[in-house]
């Protein structure tokens, strides 16, 4: 687990000692977020999920600015659970791809609602996913550093956010870009079989 990587070891960028396989011209460019620039192609509607063509490596990306906007969190789950749809995560045709699906939707909450509480709101959602990994971002102009509360205190509210995304996801962290105000913090769950 990892609160400070900006990527998964060997899967969004290359590792120091070169271990992901990655020769020095098959590493992606990356934007100013530390997302792959160069194998999406991002669907912006404002709001309203639109069909979004896969590229060859079959990865598709959604992203929701939240500019302006009120009720966030249930505006990100919806944005998010259309694009589910859209990738064929739903309708869920068995019980682990259903707990899969609300697995992404509780993540997408939890880390929208931390940047509300902590943050100055969201600034966008960017959702990504490949045959292998769906990996949420949001993005904020907060400068807290997000963390599980230590101990985690199950009977007390509040405090359960970064706990429950630790629990759901393969990897989390944050993205901080020098010289810019704000965080992006990404997390990444594996598709359902």
């Amino acid at each position: 687990m990892s609160t400070t990587r900006p990527y998964s070891p060997g899967d969004r960028g290359p590792e120091p000692s070169g271990a992901s396989g990655a020769s020095g011209g098959d590493v992606p460019s990356m934007d100013a977020s530390g997302r792959d620039a160069s194998s999406a192609a991002v669907v912006s509607d404002g709001g309203v999920a639109a069909p979004s063509e896969p590229t060859a490596g079959g990865r598709q990306v959604r992203r929701l600015s939240f500019d302006g906007k009120s009720g966030v969190v249930p505006l990100a789950r919806d944005f998010t659970r259309q694009a589910l749809y859209a990738w064929g995560w739903l309708p869920a045709a068995t019980a682990d791809q259903r707990a899969a699906a609300e697995d992404v939707l509780l993540v997408v909450s939890e880390l929208v609602t931390n940047a509300c509480l902590h943050a100055e709101g969201p600034d966008e959602l960017w959702i990504a996913c490949d045959s292998k990994v769906i990996r949420l971002e949001v993005s904020d102009r907060g400068t807290g550093q997000p963390a599980p509360r230590t101990p985690h205190r199950a009977g007390r509210p509040g405090g359960h956010g970064m706990f429950i995304v630790q629990r759901l996801c393969l990897d989390w962290g944050v993205v901080r870009t020098p010289g810019m105000a704000g965080k992006t913090v990404w997390a990444e769950l594996g598709v359902p079989a």
